[in-house]
């Protein structure tokens, strides 16, 4: 099978030779700044080129950001200089970019997946995720109750941008998949009750997953922490899946699987162990291996991999990668 067959293969609970091999989140830059120390080829400055330096699949993905004419995501922070209504238009010259460049350089890639030899994902920026860089999360948790408006009216711009940023898309490239950037989890459930979820976060999702619909591309929410009561919110607004399920978190894939038997998922190896050793890092692998013969699930670490592991204790964990998605 070519990368393009097995993903669609895995995501649709179909037979695959194995499974992908893939770091969705890739590593924490001060990761890559030990490992060029401990062997890593200097010359290896972006993540996807390391990606493939390790063997890994080649997965590419293009984010688009809010508020960086890029094809990374630039502001993972929360700037939190919003307030009101006011503060809001002062910042709108600095928002939404034209990504036009971005996107044209998507074609290389499209042509690459078109021959089953990458896999082209793109990443958007979500309905919660949006409003609480621009206010931080105190200050967003008292607009849900004091400033409605301008909670909506963040989401009705960010829907109308993202809207046009699909139909973009779609001329240049068919993405294999979409991960919507939310982060409204920790590590005790949802940052926000179903009500809010309801009035200020799943209209703007039906209203885009239609188009995405069209386009025939499964959605992925990213999202930290315990994802387990969320996972029943996003499914009725039409998302198929959600990362990177943080062990931290207390997130159990197979309890999950039990109560939401159609739920992709993608992440969920603990990288708490990797600067453990091999026999820690193989009985993780061994936690995974029933959810990994279940199919709509593909092991990665859950979530960027850490400066504590080292470039051979990485390696390791590569080695065992291949070992055990062989017989998936």
């Amino acid at each position: 099978m070519n990368h393009l067959e097995r993903f669609r293969a895995v995501m649709n609970f179909q037979p695959v030779d194995r499974l992908p091999r893939w770091e969705w989140a890739m590593w924490w830059d001060k990761t890559i700044d030990r490992w060029y120390g401990e062997g890593l080829p200097a010359n290896l400055q972006d993540v996807f080129d390391i990606h493939e330096y390790f063997g890994l699949d080649p997965y590419k993905q293009f984010w688009f950001s809010t508020n960086e004419p890029t094809i990374k995501a630039v502001q993972h922070h929360v700037d939190g200089g919003v307030s009101n209504m006011d503060d809001y238009r002062r910042f709108l010259p600095h928002l939404y970019p034209d990504h036009s460049e971005s996107i044209a350089a998507m074609a290389p890639w499209a042509r690459r997946q078109a021959q089953g030899d990458a896999v082209v994902w793109i990443t958007m920026e979500g309905f919660f995720w949006f409003p609480r860089t621009l206010m931080g999360f105190l200050k967003l948790m008292y607009a849900f109750i004091e400033d409605s408006e301008l909670i909506h009216k963040m989401n009705q711009d960010l829907l109308k941008y993202n809207l046009g940023l699909l139909d973009q898309v779609a001329k240049t490239c068919a993405p294999a998949f979409m991960t919507i950037a939310e982060d409204m989890s920790f590590n005790n459930g949802p940052m926000i009750g179903e009500d809010m979820f309801d009035e200020f976060v799943a209209p703007y999702y039906r209203a885009l997953l239609e188009r995405v619909k069209e386009m025939d591309i499964p959605v992925i929410v990213d999202t930290d922490g315990d994802v387990t009561l969320l996972v029943p919110w996003l499914q009725r607004v039409g998302v198929k899946g959600v990362l990177p399920l943080e062990r931290q978190a207390g997130v159990d894939g197979m309890k999950l699987r039990g109560q939401f038997p159609d739920l992709l998922m993608v992440g969920h190896y603990d990288k708490m162990v990797m600067p453990l050793g091999e026999a820690a890092m193989r009985r993780e692998f061994e936690r995974l291996m029933p959810l990994m013969k279940t199919g709509g699930f593909i092991p990665s670490v859950d979530h960027q991999t850490p400066p504590g592991v080292s470039l051979e204790q990485y390696r390791i964990y590569l080695r065992l990668l291949r070992e055990y998605t062989a017989p998936a």
